[in-house]
């Protein structure tokens, strides 16, 4: 991954465990909006090119790249400076962090861009700076949830692609899955759901620890995966969330709710 430093960074403001989060919670600065803040991180630090952030927005590649330019606008216009936020500030900051570090994640883990389906280093990277993130303010609930989600996610890498083909979860051969990854993310998973409020990754992570814990397809607790997008939703009401819910519904047994769901 890059490691580009844009133009202005106080390197020593402040004694971030890594330098690379340092960086992110720095460019994410409040005076932006949340999707300009991360747009703009991922495309300087993260990596990641301009169509492949397009993508993580569902945005045409044109739209994405004028935000870009608009939001790199308002920091010269504004002169809003590049700075490491005290420890007290990064809660500010700590949504957008998380989006960006996730965003690297689902970069690696369904790649937009190359020959390859999966960029396993893209997937490792995120999962480390996961690991920060819940270093940096371990009574977070949402930091313990990234992780577990990721962690959770990641399990699977091994049977996800046979023969250069993608491999639906359904039909993936579970032996293969990472039991380790898998045990660290159901524990985060508990840890994070009692720290506090339940937000959008504690959720997902809850959906894919059930995924994680049915030793075959047909063993999913479905209903109870219906139950937690259906929270979800509330929470994020994008597509794909709304897409999920109703194939959950779906599979707990209900096809033509499902269906209903999904034309509304």
């Amino acid at each position: 991954m890059a490691s580009a430093t844009p133009d202005g960074i106080e390197e020593t403001a402040m004694n971030f465990p890594d330098d690379r989060l340092r960086l992110i919670f720095t460019c994410c600065h409040p005076a932006l909006n949340l999707e300009a803040q991360v747009a703009l991180t991922l495309r300087t630090l993260g990596g990641l090119t301009t169509p492949e952030i397009a993508k993580a927005f569902l945005l045409p590649e044109a739209t994405l790249a004028q935000r870009l330019v608009r939001a790199k606008r308002k920091i010269q216009e504004a002169r809003i400076p590049y700075e490491v936020p005290s420890h007290e500030r990064l809660p500010e900051r700590l949504a957008a962090a998380q989006t960006v570090v996730y965003l690297i994640f689902n970069e690696g883990y369904a790649a937009s861009t190359g020959s390859a389906l999966v960029r396993n280093d893209l997937c490792a990277e995120a999962i480390r700076l996961g690991r920060v993130l819940c270093e940096l303010l371990p009574r977070e609930a949402e930091n313990l949830g990234l992780l577990a989600l990721m962690l959770l996610q990641h399990s699977r890498r091994d049977a996800r692609v046979v023969n250069g083909e993608l491999v639906t979860l359904e039909e993936q051969e579970r032996s293969r899955w990472d039991r380790e990854a898998i045990a660290e993310g159901l524990w985060l998973v508990e840890s994070a759901l009692g720290l506090g409020p339940v937000g959008q990754y504690q959720l997902q992570a809850a959906i894919a620890a059930l995924h994680a814990e049915a030793a075959t397809s047909e063993q999913t607790d479905w209903p109870q995966i219906a139950a937690l997008y259906e929270r979800l939703l509330k929470l994020n009401p994008s597509p794909v969330v709304a897409l999920n819910h109703a194939v959950a519904v779906a599979m707990a047994g209900s096809l033509e709710d499902g269906l209903s769901i999904s034309t509304n």
